[in-house]
């Protein structure tokens, strides 16, 4: 399969609702369980991607490092589990727990979360101010399998750390790129079907095949 890159929606874009149980607690996660964040930070990623392996320490980390700040953070699932069981909620419960996250890790089985925030790839990131507006979306950094770059998360940090300061974030912004997500037959979302010249063009291409 083709790597596929974010779509990059348009900035100031709202966050769409959500109600999806938490693969490690069962609890219920939703918008509104992070009303109190200055920042929500919501990305998309599976257990099995090479792309998403690549860089799940600095995941971990950064749910680590901001815990004591006002930023808000949920991991989701999308991939269809029927066809790839290494992405199905015991798994990914596994992965949480092994990896130490410190946030809720979601599993959207119906894939209609995952539609309504536009999601395309494992890894994606769509980073919201606290007026739940879209201010940040696209890659963690610049490294990817096989590329030598470090996994530093330099762009999505300093994203957050503007939100948190009252800055402006940076609008030059870069897709993430990666495997795409597994949608159940019949369900891939029309804005995966735009003319390939209107979609964004990814950087820093890696070794790894995309899955």
């Amino acid at each position: 399969m083709a790597l596929t890159p974010s779509t990059m929606i348009p900035l100031g874009t709202p966050a769409p609702e959500f109600s999806l149980p938490d693969v490690v607690s069962g609890q219920t996660i939703t918008l509104a369980t992070f009303a109190n964040q200055k920042a929500l930070l919501v990305m998309w990623i599976c257990q099995h991607c090479p792309y998403v392996q690549h860089v799940k320490d600095e995941l971990a980390r950064l749910g680590q490092d901001y815990a004591r700040q006002s930023v808000g953070i949920v991991a989701m699932s999308a991939n269809d589990a029927e066809r790839y069981p290494d992405d199905a909620a015991p798994k990914l419960a596994a992965m949480a727990k092994a990896l130490g996250f410190t946030f809720p890790f979601c599993y959207d089985q119906s894939q209609e979360t995952a539609k309504a925030y536009s999601a395309a790839c494992t890894p994606d990131f769509f980073l919201f101010g606290a007026d739940r507006r879209l201010a940040y979306r696209g890659q963690l950094d610049d490294s990817r399998p096989g590329n030598g770059q470090p996994v530093t998360g330099r762009d999505l940090r300093a994203a957050i750390d503007a939100l948190l300061t009252g800055r402006p974030v940076n609008p030059a912004q870069q897709p993430s790129i990666g495997c795409g997500i597994k949608w159940k037959p019949g369900q891939e979302p029309a804005y995966l079907s735009r003319p390939s010249a209107a979609r964004p063009t990814p950087s820093g291409g890696g070794g790894a095949r995309a899955s």
